[in-house]
């Protein structure tokens, strides 16, 4: 993730932590401070945050452990101000492996609720989950019942929470994927609702809590209906087989004119049956107006670009290219550029596609009428 950086690593994982992070640590230090605390309770508070998504990574750790344990790798763990972020490589597509990982970050925090409720017995210190307060207190109990809170949080059954998740795969049981995704999300978008009609009459903070919920129902929403679309369709099925290409002794000005006479933006550079790199349209403008039109092509392609096989599944070759954070990708058939694979057509793929699919609603329902 951008504005991001690596702090170390927890079972393999790269644990980043995201600039704004940060800002919400001088903010906790300036609001104590400007308050007339001293520097000692505004350096507790602060450490009592980061003991907060200390539990919070572990959370994301049981997801990621979890995920493991299906043989799905997780990218990264970025801790951001509204929680953290495991990136896992993709979600189960078998719904008691999603139920699992869904429930493995819950769990973390029961456990970790559970030994700091042992340890206040131990030492003496009353358990309260009544009477919080943000300051002054029992540091482990203060601890325990923000656990406590983040699982009863986390389990609402609506996405983008975790409770989402456990529904979708507990309906999936029952319904092919995308419907219990729909109606997973219609019941979280529900919740949202209630959520923000109480927050307009209470807290303002259940609004924000509300738009979050509703906007990561409908995106997960919009995610399962494209897996729908891409399930099982190849590149070849999806590439374009008429485009241009450029050679490394090129000019860029030959680039321009492909851009004026058509539609492509971004072009293979070739060297006889070779693929030798992408020159972007991005790299084009900045070499243009760093050297002019006659520059080389050779001088402004990128070299360190990623190809997919024909033969590869859409989904995962537009996995690959999110990831590689590329617009458009050369697909080669035995080591041979067959074709070019970009997000526009791609779009225009899944368009066709619904429009095919409401038709064929239509005509069953008229069909029956």
């Amino acid at each position: 993730m951008r504005w991001s950086w690596r702090i170390g690593k927890l079972a393999g994982i790269g644990i980043y932590v995201h600039t704004t992070f940060l800002l919400l640590i001088f903010f906790i230090l300036f609001m104590n401070l400007r308050e007339g605390k001293s520097l000692a309770t505004a350096m507790a508070g602060v450490l009592f945050i980061l003991a907060i998504f200390g539990c919070i990574v572990l959370h994301e750790l049981g997801h990621a452990l979890a995920a493991r344990h299906y043989g799905i790798p997780t990218r990264d763990i970025t801790i951001l101000p509204i929680g953290g972020l495991a990136r896992l490589e993709r979600m189960p597509d078998i719904p008691i492996q999603e139920l699992w990982v869904a429930l493995a970050g819950p769990a973390v925090n029961a456990i970790i609720a559970g030994v700091l409720f042992s340890l206040g017995i131990l030492i003496g210190v009353r358990p309260e989950l009544h009477a919080f307060r943000w300051t002054g207190g029992s540091f482990l109990n203060k601890l325990m019942v923000v656990n406590v809170w983040l699982l009863a949080f986390n389990l609402i059954p609506a996405f983008p929470m975790d409770g989402g998740r456990v529904l979708r795969a507990l309906l999936a049981t029952r319904l092919d994927h995308v419907r219990a995704t729909l109606i997973a999300a219609r019941v979280g978008q529900g919740i949202a609702f209630l959520f923000g009609f109480a927050g307009l009459f209470t807290d303002p903070f259940l609004v924000f809590i509300a738009l979050f919920v509703w906007m990561g129902a409908e995106q997960e929403s919009a995610t399962a209906q494209m897996h729908n679309s891409l399930g099982g369709v190849p590149v070849q099925q999806a590439m374009l087989i008429h485009f241009r290409v450029v050679q490394p002794d090129d000019t860029l000005a030959k680039a321009v004119e492909h851009v004026l006479d058509g539609w492509q933006q971004d072009f293979p550079v070739v060297f006889g049956d070779h693929v030798l790199g992408m020159l972007t349209r991005e790299d084009l403008m900045r070499k243009i107006a760093q050297g002019g039109v006659d520059t080389l092509v050779r001088e402004a392609m990128n070299r360190d670009f990623v190809t997919v096989d024909s033969h590869e599944m859409l989904e995962s070759a537009l996995a690959t290219m999110r990831a590689a954070k590329c617009r458009s990708v050369p697909v080669l058939h035995d080591g041979q550029l067959v074709g070019l694979l970009t997000m526009d057509h791609v779009g225009e793929l899944l368009m066709i596609q619904t429009a095919l699919r409401q038709s064929q609603r239509t005509t069953r329902l008229v069909s029956r009428t």
